[in-house]
């Protein structure tokens, strides 16, 4: 069985899939293996396939995501190894509840911000302040800040869009000093004779040994080198999700918010706080890589009116009039 899960994997690489959603579609298929006494795919039908969904939801309770993401996992392994197509499956895409987003107050976030030090600190004051999300922050590499023009690129974003974002002035000084600190863990690197920055196969072959260049590291590198995940060279990866999270979770337990406040949560009281001081929903759009609109306007709900902090030209200060 091994050989065919390693035929599930060529092919996610071969369409350039992330890593995350690699190692995502292979646990589900390797648990729909086993619900099923490992017998192959190629042998089993809807039958099967709607009894492991019906077990998810009932006897597992998971989430309708979790539920829809192991529906993709398996309709890919079909689909993409097998060359089957599932035919009146007795099983459609759960439906989600449409749940407002969590925003924090300027208040809440500078109180989170009051428990946090270091990397962790500017990590979640970028969140804050540029609108990204965690993966985004955690993979911006020294080349894509450009103080010149106050801006941040964002490679492959989600749905692998490029866009480029805000960079605060007042990050520009911490971030300076981040940098400082990546260049000598890279010329650390380099005196050891490694040095390569971790990059996606692709950029890796086109790249090459350019990938040494301090451009290409991260702005928030790992303590550890590891072993790349597909090329297996050597290299120094970000700081992991992981080690944000408790640090967050620390944060918010000290700074006494009672709200459920995850990394995205800074994303969502970014787009929040630009409507509520009167920006363009478009520009908000823009700013977070939306590609449907409906997606941004989800934060005029969050605000209580659909005008997105609109300001009347009569209560402009110079067109004041009193009553």
């Amino acid at each position: 069985m091994s050989a065919f899960i390693e035929s599930i994997r060529l092919e996610i690489r071969t369409r350039h899939y992330s890593l995350k959603t690699e190692k995502t579609y292979l646990y589900w298929c390797r648990h729909f293996i086993r619900f099923n006494n490992l017998k192959h795919p190629n042998t089993m039908a809807n039958v099967e396939i709607e009894r492991f969904l019906n077990h998810l939801a009932i006897n597992r309770g998971v989430s309708a995501a979790t539920q829809n993401l192991a529906l993709c996992a398996i309709v890919f392994m079909y689909k993409r190894v097998l060359n089957t197509e599932l035919v009146d499956l007795k099983y459609r895409y759960a439906k989600a509840p449409k749940n407002l987003p969590t925003v924090l107050s300027a208040d809440e976030v500078k109180a989170v911000l009051s428990y946090l030090k270091g990397k962790y600190w500017l990590v979640t004051a970028i969140l804050y302040g540029c609108g990204l999300r965690i993966s985004e922050a955690l993979r911006i590499r020294i080349k894509d800040i450009d103080f010149s023009h106050h801006s941040i690129f964002v490679f492959r974003g989600k749905g692998g869009k490029d866009r480029y974002t805000l960079l605060p002035d007042s990050l520009c000084s911490a971030i300076k000093q981040q940098i400082d600190l990546s260049i000598r863990m890279h010329a650390q690197d380099l005196k050891d004779d490694y040095g390569l920055a971790s990059l996606p196969p692709s950029l890796m072959r086109k790249y090459g040994n350019a990938a040494k260049q301090t451009s290409w590291q991260y702005l928030f590198p790992s303590i550890n080198r590891c072993v790349h995940p597909i090329d297996g060279y050597i290299s120094r990866h970000h700081i992991h999700e992981s080690s944000y999270s408790k640090a967050l979770r620390a944060a918010v337990r000290q700074s006494g918010i009672l709200k459920r406040v995850t990394a995205h949560t800074f994303r969502h009281s970014f787009a929040t706080r630009l409507l509520q001081t009167g920006n363009d929903i478009r520009t908000v759009q823009e700013l977070l890589g939306h590609s449907d609109l409906r997606t941004t306007e989800i934060y005029t709900h969050v605000i209580g009116n659909r005008r997105a902090g609109t300001i009347s030209p009569i209560d402009l200060p110079e067109q004041r009039v009193i009553c």
